[in-house]
Formats: C-alpha cells, sequence, structure tokens
C-alpha cells in the first residue's frame, strides 16, 4: 500500500505504464521478419532436403533464401511504411484545408462529435471552442475523433526496412546453421529451426504480455504446418523428376 501522496494528474507514475514499443514501426517489422524469415527458411530445407539434395545444396538454397527473402522484406516494409506515412499526409492536408476553408463548420462538426460522446450540448460548444482556439490543436482532434489518425504517428520507413532485413535473416540463418557447419542433415535443421521458432514465439510474447510459452507453442505450430506441406511436396517432387 502506498501511504505517500498520490498525483491523480500523472497516474502513469503510480497506477499503469505503457510499453514504449507500441505502435513502433520497428517492433512489427522485427517480428514479422524473424517468424518469416525462420518458417520460411525452415520450409525451403525442408522441401528440398525431401527432395533428395545434398547438403551442399541445402546450404546454397538456405543462404540464398536468407538473401533473396531478407531484400524482399525490407523493400516491402520499406514501401508499405511510406506509403502509409504518405496517405496520412494527404488526409492531414485534407482536414488542414477544411479548417482553413469552412472552420464554422468544423468546430459545429466537432460540437456534435464531443454531443455523441456523452458531453451537453453546452459543454460540447464549449470545449469545440477551445480546441478550435488552436489551428493545430483542432487539426489533431479533427483527424483523432474522425479518422482515427494522429500526425505525429508517422514511423520511419528506412527504421522498418531495416529492421525488418536484421531480423529476417537472424531468423532465416537459424536453420541453415548445421548444413553451414558441417553437421548438415535435415534433422538438425529441424531441431534448430524449432529452437529459433520457440525462441522467437517466446520473446515475441513477451512484448504483449501474453503467456510467452503459448506464444512459443503456436510459432511452433506454424513452422510445423510449413515444414509438413514443403516436406510433402519434395517428397512428391523428388530431384529425378525435376531433372
Amino acid at each position: 500500500m502506498n501511504d505517500g501522496p498520490i498525483d491523480i494528474a500523472n497516474p502513469h507514475d503510480y497506477d499503469h505504464t505503457h510499453s514504449s514499443s507500441a505502435g513502433s514501426g520497428w517492433l512489427r517489422a522485427s517480428v514479422f521478419g524473424a517468424m518469416d524469415g525462420l518458417v520460411s527458411n525452415i520450409g525451403l530445407i525442408s522441401g528440398i532436403a525431401a527432395a533428395g539434395a545434398s547438403p551442399g545444396i541445402i546450404a546454397i538454397t538456405g543462404v540464398s533464401g536468407l538473401i533473396s527473402g531478407a531484400i524482399s522484406m525490407a523493400l516491402g516494409e520499406y514501401t508499405s511504411v511510406r506509403t502509409q506515412n504518405e496517405q496520412l499526409a494527404v488526409e492531414v492536408q485534407t482536414e488542414r484545408d477544411a479548417l482553413d476553408r469552412n472552420p464554422v463548420g468544423e468546430q459545429a462538426e466537432l460540437t456534435v462529435m464531443f454531443e455523441h460522446l456523452g458531453m451537453s450540448p453546452q459543454t460540447a460548444s464549449d470545449a469545440a471552442t477551445q480546441v478550435h482556439a488552436n489551428s493545430e490543436q483542432a487539426l489533431k482532434v479533427h483527424l483523432a475523433h474522425e479518422l482515427g489518425l494522429s500526425p505525429d504517428d508517422r514511423p520511419s520507413p528506412l527504421v522498418a526496412a531495416g529492421s525488418s532485413f536484421a531480423a529476417f535473416s537472424v531468423g532465416a540463418i537459424i536453420p541453415v546453421l548445421p548444413f553451414l557447419f558441417g553437421f548438415g542433415t535435415l534433422w538438425w535443421g529441424l531441431v534448430f529451426g524449432g529452437a529459433g521458432l520457440l525462441a522467437a514465439g517466446f520473446t515475441a510474447a513477451r512484448f504483449t504480455d501474453r503467456n510467452p510459452f503459448s506464444g512459443a507453442l503456436r510459432q511452433l505450430v506454424f513452422g510445423g504446418i510449413a515444414v509438413a506441406a514443403t516436406y510433402l511436396i519434395g517428397t512428391l517432387l523428388g530431384v529425378s523428376s525435376l531433372g
């Protein structure tokens, strides 16, 4: 029990906290990149191993999958985040133009929105008047209430791309390590890959305060599905039938 004074104006100092990574571009890109790298390369080496490829070919294929996949992930994240930021800029400018063109109408609109939140008509009108006293504040409030957007919520495309590239590379190299160090068999690749999936799922769950063990198991199951599918395809095709 806290016997000291409580500052009710700052509940985050005593009551609860938020993760600093919430909404950040790097977290999503890192988690998605690592999972994708692990699952795609585990599936890749399983498929070609089942088809009868030698350990050397498996190693080359795994490294090639790492390089191409990491570049693809980075470019995809960069384009996705940049497009998202550009779309946000369009919405911000649209709302800014509306506030400049028709401030009275926009203030009336905000008054109605405040009433829908439970304010009395007079309180809603007073609140909207105070908000519109500052044009930038009015812009932020309109964007938040109308579209659920914030003009400050613009993650860096470069950070997202770099995080995705690094995470995918780390995830993709794990199941290939046995083949690079000379004791490569499919079983060793699956053991390394499975350990990586468990670790990645456990770590991702820790960021969200979910049960880390269920998160680890879930990722292992997802990886197992990919392995089963690609192994079956590789077995059906075989190296000889491809030649």
